[in-house]
């Protein structure tokens, strides 16, 4: 188990290639993204994945998600890619936008308990794409054990999760600590599942029909049609 200090440029070097070497080992490391910090391992090992739950104290029911290195590495595992999540793709990645599609079929991987789909975001951290180039796609989640605060740190993900992780790259404090949202592009139309770092109102300047996390769509909550049956009633000058 090694903690790596990314902000040096020797330790940056060295630590990289400690993670690409660990991750195609089948072992686990943290990686700071531009939202939260996670713990990731080859997406396609079986048993890293399963390593990767219980490090987190999951259940096959709560799969992790896939970071990537680049919109063209999507191409490579899913299918049947709909309009809105291309769209969404194009406006938001790199960014703190996750998008749940449908896979291929003949890959081999095990994420657990997916009903055919994957969660899938492309980071805007260098630290992060520089690994993902190396390695391919990674399952990753918040390097945090379930049910407590997302690490801010490689250094505070350390203290929770320890010598289940082989390699720690540290890159200094998380900017907002907020994750990425995820928006359900298999459902038609596409739902927010959590908002996160991008707000419903951003999502829907892209693909305006996207339902809220409650399922609401534009203009259906409750209390935005009072706002607007209020409006209707003042009168006018």
């Amino acid at each position: 188990m090694r903690l790596f200090n990314c902000r040096k440029i020797k330790d940056r070097a060295t630590g990289l290639k400690s993670a690409a070497r660990a991750v195609s080992g089948g072992k686990l490391v943290v990686i700071p993204t531009d939202t939260v910090y996670g713990i990731g391992c080859d997406a396609f090992s079986h048993a890293a994945v399963r390593a990767l739950l219980e490090a987190k104290g999951r259940g096959r029911d709560m799969a992790p998600p896939v970071l990537i290195g680049s919109k063209r590495a999507l191409d490579g595992i899913a299918s049947d890619v709909s309009k809105s999540a291309k769209e969404l793709i194009e406006a938001f990645w790199p960014g703190p936008l996750t998008v749940v599609v449908p896979y291929t079929p003949t890959l081999t991987w095990d994420l657990g308990d997916t009903d055919g789909t994957v969660a899938v975001r492309m980071p805007l951290h260098p630290l992060a794409l520089e690994l993902l180039k190396e390695t391919g796609p990674m399952a990753v989640s918040s390097a945090n054990k379930t049910g407590h605060p997302p690490a801010e740190t490689a250094a505070d993900a350390k203290g929770q999760l320890g010598a289940d992780v082989s390699v720690y790259l540290e890159a200094g404090p998380s900017e907002d600590n907020l994750p990425s949202t995820i928006v359900d592009c298999v459902a038609d139309p596409p739902q927010v599942l959590r908002e996160g770092a991008l707000t419903v109102e951003q999502i829907r300047k892209v693909v305006p029909e996207v339902l809220d996390a409650d399922g609401y769509g534009p203009g259906e909550r409750p209390e935005e049609q009072q706002a607007e049956d209020e409006q209707e009633e003042e009168p006018q000058a």
